[in-house]
Parts: structure tokens; sequence; C-alpha cells
């Protein structure tokens, strides 16, 4: 099993920035990535972004030029630096525990607690 556990979220203003954290423990051992997602009141859960215990990252569009994904792995902690974050980036923010393959993110049925971020406009 892995638990998953997210802080930083909060309310901010239409351009301000948020640093999300993930911190994993457990059988990290059997993962190989962790990946961000989000879900937005009234809407389904979309992919954020990934990185990989190499340091590989994908990003959705969305993310793009504004977010950067990193990890510590001393730590077992992967964060999201959110910068310019927009009105439409009001969501509740889950990290994820799955494999990364030839640049693509695979889920797996190991999710956070999430942290909300509102961005005000």
């Amino acid at each position: 099993q892995v638990q998953l556990v997210e802080s930083g979220g909060g309310l901010v203003q239409a351009g301000g920035s948020l640093r999300l954290s993930c911190a994993a423990s457990g059988s990290t051992f059997s993962i190989n990535a962790i990946g961000w997602y989000r879900q937005a009141p009234g809407k389904q859960r979309e992919y954020v972004a990934a990185i990989s215990s190499r340091g590989s990252a994908n990003y959705a569009d969305s993310a793009k030029g504004r977010f950067t994904i990193s990890r510590d792995n001393a730590k077992s902690t992967v964060y999201l630096q959110m910068n310019s974050l927009k009105f439409e980036d009001t969501a509740v923010y889950y990290c994820n525990a799955g494999d990364y393959f030839s640049g693509t993110y695979y889920q797996r049925d190991y999710w956070g607690q999430g942290t909300q971020v509102t961005v005000s406009s």
C-alpha cells in the first residue's frame, strides 16, 4: 500500500502562486511516478502533471508554461509549483501514485485526500 498526503492549498488571487506538496509513504518502491490531478465542482477529475522517479515530467496543456512539477526523493515528496494562477484553476488537487513509461503517466488506485485551491478573480 502507498499512502499520499497533499498539502499547500489555499486561497490566492488571480496571477498569484501556490506550491502543493505530496508526501508519499508505505510501499513507495512499488511505484515509479507521481501524478497530480484536479477536480473542479461539477466537472470530472482531470490530469495536470506527472513526474517519474528519474525526473521525467509530463504536463497537461492547461499546465504547460505555468506549472512545474518536481520531486525530492530523499523526502519522498513531489511538488507542484503553480504560477500565474487563473480562476479556472480552482479545484481540489489530488496526487496519485502510478507508473510512467514512454512519456505517458498511468495512474494506479492510490490517491491522497486532496487539497483545495481557490483562485479569486
